[in-house]
This record gives C-alpha cells, sequence and structure tokens, in this order.
C-alpha cells in the first residue's frame, strides 16, 4: 500500500465519536476534530452499523454510515481472502482472548500496513503491540 495511514481506526472509536452518551465521546470528539490519515475496513463499517440498528433504529444505523461516508481523511479498506487468512491465523494464534474477526482483520492489516496506533477502547486492538490511542 503506497499511502501511510497514521491511524486504524475500530468501532468503538467511531461509536464513542457518534454516540453522545459514550463515556470516551468527549476524546474521540477532539481526537475526528482535526484527524490525520486514516483507515477502517469495511467490517469495521458493517460492525458500526449493526450496533446503531441494535442499540437505536435504522435511522441512526443509517446515520452511522452517512457518518462515515462524509468523514476525511478516512479510507475504508475491502477485507479479500488474503485479509481474512491473515485474520484467521491471528484468531488461532490468540485462541486464549475474545477477538472477533472483525478485530484479528485489525490486527493483520495493521502489521501488514506497519501502522503503529489505534484508535480503539478495545484493548484487545493492543495484543500485537500496537499503541491504543485512549
Amino acid at each position: 500500500m503506497a499511502r501511510r495511514f497514521e491511524a486504524y481506526v475500530d468501532t468503538s472509536a467511531f461509536i464513542a465519536f457518534a454516540d453522545g452518551s459514550d463515556t470516551h465521546h468527549p476524546l474521540f470528539r477532539r481526537r475526528f476534530s482535526s484527524p490525520p490519515a486514516l483507515v477502517t475496513t469495511t467490517l469495521v463499517v458493517a460492525e458500526g452499523h449493526a450496533w446503531f440498528l441494535r442499540r437505536y433504529d435504522r435511522t441512526r444505523a443509517l446515520q452511522f454510515i452517512a457518518m462515515i461516508e462524509e468523514m476525511k481523511p478516512l479510507t475504508i479498506a475491502p477485507v479479500g481472502p488474503s485479509e481474512q487468512a491473515g485474520a484467521t491465523g491471528l484468531l488461532r494464534r490468540f485462541s486464549d482472548q475474545d477477538l472477533t474477526l472483525t478485530d484479528a482483520v485489525g490486527l493483520h492489516l495493521m502489521r501488514a500496513w506497519k501502522i503503529h496506533a489505534c484508535w480503539s477502547t478495545d484493548f484487545h486492538l493492543g495484543l500485537t503491540g500496537v499503541s491504543l490511542v485512549l
């Protein structure tokens, strides 16, 4: 990947930013007010959409999608067979942890693209030594 990203963004950071009732909302509101080059995955977007759909309703879930579409500078990386294979290896390596496939894909992407920071409230995203921005 030619482009350099300063941080990977996990679902929990997007939720904290979009949901004013979240404990970490003030932190991520500041972070997203002037963000560096960020990357996330299609799985994170799907996970966030599902969270707002379950927690609130279809309207809030669509508002979440609209927020992601408008967010700059954010790149949404697709997840294909190679990303899934890398993530599956991490799921096996950390089988003692409750990692989701979404988390494992994020860990794989950060390692593969040499991203050293992760915006997340989920401690699992720090398993490989990436700095959590919390």
